[in-house]
């Protein structure tokens, strides 16, 4: 047996009700009644609570792993071009022609295969062990 209750809402809420209960097929009294029924249930707050926990546990492993990889591809740039300045010594003046000809092509090399790298979903970063990271990085990851 239900018992009668009148209740009022203003007009733009209750805009929203009759919008939902047409969108799926339901009466207003049965989008009413579930959604005072979720608000009492003492399972719902709990519930919300125990998922945004969860969300926030994986992004925070998203964001660690973030970090670790820009930290490792910083480091790595930066180990490249440490030794790149250390061993490239100048060119003369009528060879640099040549060598932008020379580095135009070698580039674009490495472009497709860096493309063709990331087609099969090949990672460097995901190469490195995290164990290894963490010693280098006295156990920050």
């Amino acid at each position: 047996m239900r018992d009668r209750m009148n209740v009022y809402f203003p007009p733009e809420l209750l805009k929203q009700i009759s919008d939902l209960a047409d969108r799926k097929k339901l009466s207003r009294s049965a989008i009413v009644e579930a959604a005072v029924a979720s608000f009492l249930s003492p399972d719902g707050a709990d519930m919300r609570e125990a998922a945004f926990t969860r969300r926030l546990d994986r992004l925070s492993r998203q964001m660690q792993r973030l970090e670790r990889d820009v930290g490792l591809t910083a480091e790595t740039l930066a180990l490249f071009i440490r030794f790149w300045l250390t061993i490239t010594p100048p060119l003369p003046n009528d060879a640099q022609a040549a060598a932008q000809i020379k580095g135009r092509e070698r580039f674009e090399g490495f472009v497709e295969a860096l493309g063709r790298r990331l087609q099969k979903g090949q990672s460097f970063l995901r190469e490195i062990p995290e164990d290894i990271v963490r010693q280098e990085t006295g156990g920050e990851t």
